[in-house]
């Protein structure tokens, strides 16, 4: 015997409604999941896949919002231009820059108000980079504001030093 409600046929119709909804449903969520702009993290940074190689990189940096995108475009050409074959890759939702065999020797990161070039081995470059703290260890960074002007040299020069120094091994 049937429970109260609609007649068996009535509940298969509904049934095949339903689930054509769903099969439109999701065939939705695939044409938009390629779609799907970026996440930014708090302070803007990028949230991208981890991976290894430009690619990985370079969607990053044209995820990057504003201003910053243009920014780490330059960096990463500067980087490029001053470490012939140098290695890229995206971790912990950060481009990496390093030399095969040496380890890593420089990350950027966006913040709300600033991209930071953070040099891992910083101590040991040639004027250091002005960032430290207390708690910064061999670590040192550059944070470049929107208005700044960079001094391309000074760069290149600390680029080529982190490049022929032992970096960071992760």
């Amino acid at each position: 015997m049937r429970g109260k409600g609609r007649s068996g046929s009535a509940q298969r119709s509904i049934g095949k409604a339903a689930g054509r909804k769903l099969k439109q449903a999701a065939s939705k969520r695939v044409r938009n999941s390629a779609q799907k702009p970026v996440v930014l993290l708090s302070g803007g940074n990028p949230q991208i896949a981890k991976g290894e190689g430009d690619a990985s990189v370079q969607a990053w940096i044209a995820a990057a919002p504003g201003w910053k995108c243009a920014c780490a475009r330059r960096l990463d050409e500067l980087i490029e231009r001053s470490v012939p074959g140098v290695k890229k890759a995206v971790k912990w939702n950060s481009p990496f820059y390093g030399v095969e065999g040496q380890g890593w020797f420089l990350a950027l990161h966006i913040f709300t108000r600033y991209v930071k070039v953070l040099f891992f081995r910083g101590v040991a470059l040639k004027p250091p980079p002005p960032g430290a703290t207390a708690k910064s260890g061999e670590a040192r960074w550059l944070d470049i504001h929107e208005a700044e002007v960079l001094d391309d040299a000074q760069l290149e020069k600390w680029v080529r030093q982190a490049a022929a120094i032992p970096g960071w091994m992760a």
